[in-house]
């Protein structure tokens, strides 16, 4: 077995924390949290690699922890110290690293106070999950494929893979372990300035039919939009949203919208919901899908996350994201929510609009593939404004007939969500995040796109 192999990155990582469990004194527990990726990395400009590499990374957090209160806390709360190392994989060099640690933390700990909202597992559950489609395609095999998609088009874009991998463990002798295998290739083609058309394919099996079919459709909106652009005046426009820019609208709601500190303290965008019993469309539903994302089922603390937490259903809100703190805090059982309590793996379930007829069903009106520059303009009320991106098209008797100026909308989702919601498309798009600041992102989103029969634009 390689000692770079995903087994033997696991098989280290645990005996490591053993290792480490053996140099506690008294009552201390020991928890330990892995992050770590083996990916590939390639640029993409003018249709062209232009820089590529590899990175390999292993991060691990420890929390020295005062065992001397539960892992649900004292009344007074438990006193700890938290840090993280990367790794070598070299055990005399780690070890080194992480005796060195435990003394730094055992002193921050001396000066600490108690913290009053500490929780972590002490009923030991161990997991192992390989969620490996088998389907990540090698590198010189995507690269070839990407060019020749690209013929003679400006195609820029990102294009990662490889091996994702989350461990936790803990001197109680927990062990949980999650490695997901996927690729994500962000990308635009442009035809001049400010006009391109952006597109993303991810997932665990790459499928040649399907990325093909995302290249003839930016390929045909490109020659679309070569043609003169319409201006239209400020007002209320009949509008399909694809399915990246619901992501965009959906993010806006998950920034407070779900989790449950946010909505005891009365900042969630969404508090109509549960303080008016306000709603959106009966079609929506929404949850935390962590059986069909690519986010560990288990969070930082050791506490396992269900298959799936229904948080809106028929339009109503349902339920929250609940961290170990915040069930600390309020006394609401968690359910194993990171500390931010936002989404890792969110789907909304998805409509009866086939795809070839959502330009009929519109007829007339604005086809939004992207948005961008989000922000609230009313928190309270969940209104967002922003700004149309890249392909939007103007479409009259269901066909595109010229790109749109940018524009700015400002509206809100109990709006395009719910009164002014037509109807939800039948085909669910998986969109891993791109994001790889630090490390690759294990989110995702799997959403449908929305037809508004009344959007509001205000430039």
């Amino acid at each position: 077995m390689s000692s770079n192999s995903p087994r033997s990155v696991q098989t280290y990582f645990n005996e490591l924390v053993s290792w480490a469990t053996s140099t506690l004194t008294g009552d201390e527990v020991l928890t330990a949290s892995l992050s770590a990726e083996d990916s590939d990395f390639v640029r993409f400009n003018r249709g062209e690699v232009r820089q590529a590499g590899s990175v390999r990374q292993r991060m691990v957090t420890l929390d020295l922890i005062d065992g001397a209160g539960s892992g649900d806390g004292s009344a007074a709360g438990t006193a700890h110290a938290e840090a993280s190392v990367q790794l070598a994989q070299d055990p005399t060099l780690d070890r080194a690293r992480i005796t060195a640690m435990i003394t730094q933390l055992r002193e921050q700990r001396a000066l600490a106070p108690p913290d009053p909202y500490l929780a972590y597992a002490t009923d030991v559950v161990s997991t192992d999950v390989v969620a490996d489609g088998g389907g990540v395609p090698e590198p010189e095999w995507a690269l070839d494929t990407i060019q020749r998609a690209a013929a003679d088009h400006d195609l820029v874009g990102i294009y990662a893979a490889g091996d994702v991998y989350h461990g936790f463990a803990n001197s109680l002798g927990q062990r949980n372990w999650f490695q997901s295998s996927t690729f994500n290739f962000d990308w635009s083609l442009y035809l001049q300035a400010d006009k391109a058309v952006k597109t993303l394919y991810a997932g665990h099996q790459w499928d040649q039919a399907a990325f093909e079919s995302k290249v003839r459709w930016a390929t045909d909106q490109l020659a679309v939009l070569a043609r003169p652009p319409v201006a239209l005046d400020p007002g209320h426009y009949r509008t399909y949203l694809a399915p990246t820019a619901v992501t965009e609208l959906i993010d806006m709601m998950s920034w407070g919208g779900f989790g449950l500190e946010a909505h005891r303290t009365k900042q969630t965008p969404l508090l109509r919901m549960v303080t008016e019993g306000a709603t959106l469309d009966p079609a929506i539903r929404i949850s935390e899908d962590i059986a069909h994302g690519v986010a560990p089922n288990f969070q930082e603390q050791g506490y396992l996350r269900p298959d799936e937490v229904v948080l809106i259903d028929h339009g109503a809100y349902n339920d929250w994201l609940v961290s170990p703190r915040s069930s600390k805090e309020y006394g609401v059982p968690t359910n194993g929510a990171s500390a931010g309590e936002w989404p890792m793996a969110l789907a909304m379930g998805g409509g009866t609009l086939g795809a070839g007829d959502v330009l009929s069903t519109l007829d007339t009106g604005l086809y939004v593939g992207n948005l961008w520059y989000l922000n609230f303009s009313d928190r309270a009320a969940c209104r967002t404004t922003g700004m149309t991106r890249f392909a939007t098209f103007w479409v009259e008797n269901g066909e595109i007939v010229a790109p749109a100026n940018v524009m700015r909308f400002d509206d809100t989702a109990f709006h395009l969500l719910g009164s002014n919601l037509v109807g939800l498309s039948s085909e669910v798009e998986t969109m891993l995040d791109p994001s790889t600041y630090g490390g690759r992102s294990s989110a995702s989103h799997r959403l449908p796109g929305a037809l508004v029969d009344d959007m509001t634009f205000t430039l």
